[in-house]
């Protein structure tokens, strides 16, 4: 956040997490959420101390909210999980219908060759 209010750059401030960090943007944006104007979060989970550490930020968020997962029902639920809570009027989780991969390499070509186009068309139409 010091690095994008400092840059000189202007306009919106989104912030995009992958994996424990798509899990620490709830937290920034729960603490920022004047500055931050949306998240994006590919599988994001309670990786941090606490077994609702996560859930408990993400209820205090209210920007657009975009979640994404691996093509695994577990991933799946648990980010659910995390968006189900947040008040947002603008939130949605995307869940790969061809391939899916943990994480941003979901975007990846090399680390997703079947469905990082897929991925991408979500992200693209969150944007």
């Amino acid at each position: 956040m010091q690095w994008a209010k400092s840059s000189g750059q202007t306009g919106s401030i989104l912030v995009w997490g992958s994996s424990y960090s798509a899990a620490l943007v709830f937290l920034l944006a729960a603490d920022h959420h004047n500055e931050i104007k949306a998240i994006l979060a590919f599988s994001p989970g309670e990786y941090l101390r606490g077994s609702t550490t996560v859930r408990t930020a993400a209820a205090q968020v209210s920007i657009p909210i975009f979640v994404t997962s691996a093509k695994d029902p577990k991933e799946i639920a648990v980010a659910k999980s995390i968006l189900d809570v947040s008040p947002s009027g603008e939130k949605s989780q995307f869940i790969p219908q061809v391939a899916g991969v943990h994480g941003s390499s979901t975007l990846r070509e090399d680390q997703n060759p079947d469905g990082a186009e897929e991925n991408w068309a979500a992200v693209k139409q969150f944007l």
